[in-house]
């Protein structure tokens, strides 16, 4: 009877299978994630962008020749060796002999298939002469030589050959433990036993216990949960920050504490150090007493950032430590942003006024402290400092200039070249080349906006309590590229200007471009100017010659009167007959126009129901497209002079009322604007139907002067009524009233035909 057997693997041939599998499965993934980078690779990159960033100081941390690493070599070797060991265990399975094959008497006897039984027979009797036990043969070769003769001579095992592969019939089914026996050795149990317990027992706990314990202490975004903690209960206390008790707040951080990060650093020179810096820098509260804002990290860390500020320069033994809390800024303020979102949903979802939310000012002193930590500036510095070469002293002459006022970058952009070039005279050429290098990469990025009522009939129309969704297009561009735009612009402009010159001597003094935009205006004064003619007045005449003239006047004028009463009526009846022509063509294009308005408005609400399916489709491929897509957060290098690491760019993208100062949608940090983004900011809509004046704010968070204003007007209108009636309920009714009529109609024709045959 066919059954199960399972038995341990005695040769090793089946372990060998499982051990390679094994082996694969960690190899192959390890070498793609584990493997180091080519640093020639990384070599070529900032050899590309040397021009634009040799002077920042990550890219100069960069290039210093690191220390000798010896991790990457020990991760190849690592690797290697897994992979000699993948390769011999492979070559080992591919030599080792199958075990099982398939049962063929024939080979057992060395005939070839379809033997007469003579044949068979005769070869059984030499075999069994070679390999009889009593003639000192091999016993198990002959058990094996006679079953094949049995398998070809006796029926019934041909039978059970041919139908189960064996001449005995249906064997049990042999499962191999990919296991060596000696595991299951009794000799070896103790020590079996030994490894199962330290490897389950002892390691295994422990690496989860320990991998538990650090995770907990973190969230999503890779802070500490402390932190978090810290920084909502000073945000909820301080309702309003400032940008000093911001800057205070934020080296409170528990990721500067050694006791919470070992990363963190405290030395004994600090104590002498610190107070030094504290001196300079002036200005410095160390009188009140608020733990963990006054415990000496977070002293230290607040005045490290201070010092980076205003640009200071400080000791060596210092550098380290200010270059790790510098990296760690960029997170910290983004954890904050995030904490006092967090508080302002829960104000707005509570009804307590003693819960206060925190105000728009402080969201916007930490998206602005983020820009000052990058760049290195202090609040209301120029934001000229973030170009090379520029220092206060020559920032007076550009911004104290008497014939251009620079404020901004966007006012240094919009120069021409020459007169860019004379503001920037004490520069010289490699200097102002670099300038202008670095100036035209930094970004541009413009704003497309649309408000719309998804999953409505009538998405344009805002209704009170729906939600708003404002689709944001973001276009980035470099400042070089708005450079040639603008050039080209200009020169198409003083063409035909040029051309316009040498055509006519009028107006000389004036452009071609000038002539053309006044000229329309210049006629349609002249025709409202136009005077008009006056009939010529008739000289007057003796009192003899007018008696004369009156008689001749009268017999003339009898027979005017006549003619005119016949051209009276004639004009009358032509009159009459043009009236009744006139109406017949108003009526027939009063016609027509009906019928080609009609016409236009079914084109309109074709082309409307068209631009909302589309629509609706787009919005559906962008949601698809950000669940299944991954985009990468390295966008473009930040230029930063004072910044220890190499910063991407990112944004902050959010809708605030400026006049009320709240926040309207939360703040979306736009992390993947490469070309082009497109960023959906959702909110529900006033409570109160009305016009409304938002503004949709896109906040760099490494560069200062960068920043977008857009205007946003929603007309917010009544909420429809709900229907009470609605048309597929009508339609289900008149559906039943129908189907009760046919009934009806079925139960009189049926008592008709009663009648009819009683009749009969």
């Amino acid at each position: 009877m066919a059954g199960q057997q399972f038995q341990y693997d005695d040769s090793g041939n089946t372990f060998f299978y499982f051990l390679t599998s094994f082996v694969g499965l960690i190899v192959i993934p390890a070498t793609y994630y584990l493997w180091p980078r080519d640093q020639n690779a990384e070599q070529i990159r900032l050899k590309n962008i040397r021009k634009v960033y040799g002077r920042c100081m990550w890219y100069r941390l960069r290039l210093l020749k690191p220390q000798p690493n010896i991790i990457p070599t020990v991760k190849k070797i690592v690797l290697l060796a897994g992979w000699a060991l993948f390769l011999f265990l492979a070559y080992k399975v591919s030599k080792t002999d199958r075990e099982y094959q398939e049962y063929n008497p024939y080979e057992v006897l060395n005939l070839d298939p379809g033997a007469t039984v003579a044949e068979i027979k005769k070869q059984y009797r030499l075999l069994s002469l070679k390999y009889h036990p009593d003639k000192g043969g091999d016993e198990v070769m002959f058990m094996r030589i006679a079953k094949a003769y049995a398998a070809l001579t006796d029926e019934e095992s041909r039978k059970n050959w041919e139908e189960f592969g064996n001449p005995d019939g249906p064997q049990a089914t042999s499962f191999g433990i990919a296991l060596p026996a000696w595991i299951v050795d009794q000799k070896n149990s103790i020590l079996v036993l030994l490894v199962y317990g330290l490897a389950f027992m002892v390691i295994l706990p422990v690496v989860v216990g320990s991998w538990w314990y650090r995770s907990i202490r973190y969230s999503g975004d890779q802070i500490l949960i402390r932190t978090t903690q810290i920084y909502t209960y000073f945000v909820y206390k301080t309702r309003n920050m400032d940008m000093k008790r911001l800057i205070m707040v934020l080296a409170g951080a528990s990721e500067f504490d050694p006791q919470y990060n070992k990363d963190a650093t405290s030395r004994p020179t600090d104590n002498i150090l610190i107070p030094q810096l504290i001196r300079e820098i002036g200005s410095i509260n160390l009188k009140k007493n608020e733990p963990p804002l006054t415990c000496p990290y977070s002293l230290k860390a607040r005045v490290l950032l201070l010092s980076h500020l205003a640009r200071m320069k400080i000791p060596e033994t210092l550098e380290e430590d200010q270059q790790f809390m510098l990296k760690k800024c960029p997170a910290l303020l983004q954890e904050m942003v995030n904490v006092i979102c967090q508080l302002i949903i829960m104000a707005r979802s509570r009804e307590e006024r003693e819960f206060r939310a925190p105000t728009l000012a402080s969201l916007e002193n930490c998206m602005k402290l983020s820009q000052m930590a990058v760049q290195g500036l202090q609040q209301f510095k120029s934001p000229l400092l973030q170009l090379p070469h520029i220092e206060e002293d020559n920032l007076r002459r550009v911004s104290n200039h008497k014939k251009y006022k620079i404020k901004t970058i966007q006012d240094l952009v919009s120069l021409k070249e020459s007169d860019r070039h004379n503001l920037l005279h004490f520069l010289e050429d490699e200097k102002y080349e670099e300038v202008m290098a670095v100036l035209g990469s930094f970004p541009y990025v413009t704003m497309d906006i649309k408000s719309q009522v998804l999953d409505d009939e009538d998405s344009n129309n805002i209704t009170v309590g729906s939600l708003v969704t404002v689709l944001v297009k973001l276009t980035r561009q470099t400042m070089a590229e708005v450079f040639e735009k603008e050039q080209s612009i200009c020169a198409a402009e003083e063409q035909p200007a040029e051309d316009g010159q040498g055509d006519t001597n009028k107006n000389r003094t004036k452009g071609g471009w000038q002539q053309k935009s006044k000229g329309p205006k210049k006629t349609a004064k002249s025709k409202k100017k136009k005077p008009l003619k006056k009939k010529p007045t008739p000289v007057p005449l003796p009192q003899s010659k007018q008696q004369k003239q009156k008689q001749a006047n009268g017999v003339v004028g009898s027979e005017a009167v006549v003619k005119e009463d016949e051209e009276e009526v004639s004009d009358k009846g032509s009159d009459s007959e043009e009236e009744e022509t006139n109406r017949e063509s108003q009526s027939e294009k009063d016609d027509g126009s009906d019928r080609d308005s009609d016409r236009e408005q079914d084109e309109k609400q074709n082309k409307d129901d068209e631009a909302e399916w589309q629509e609706l489709q787009q919005s559906i491929q962008r949601k698809e497209r950000a669940l299944l897509e991954t985009k990468s957060k390295i966008t473009h290098p930040v230029y930063s002079l004072y910044f220890p690491e190499e910063k991407q760019e990112w944004w902050w993208l959010y809708i605030a009322d400026r006049k009320e100062q709240t926040l309207i949608s939360m703040p979306y940090h736009v992390c993947t604007l490469k070309d082009t983004e497109e960023v959906e900011l959702k909110f529900p809509a006033p409570g109160k139907p009305g016009n409304y004046q938002y503004t949709v704010f896109l906040r760099s968070d490494s560069y200062m002067g960068l920043d977008q204003i857009k205007p946003l007007k929603l007309e917010v209108h009544e909420a429809k009524p709900v229907p009470e009636n609605h048309p597929q309920w009508d339609t289900a009714i008149e559906g039943d009233e129908d189907q009760e009529d046919s009934e009806g109609f079925e139960d009189s024709f049926e008592e008709e035909e009663e009648e009819e045959e009683g009749d009969d």
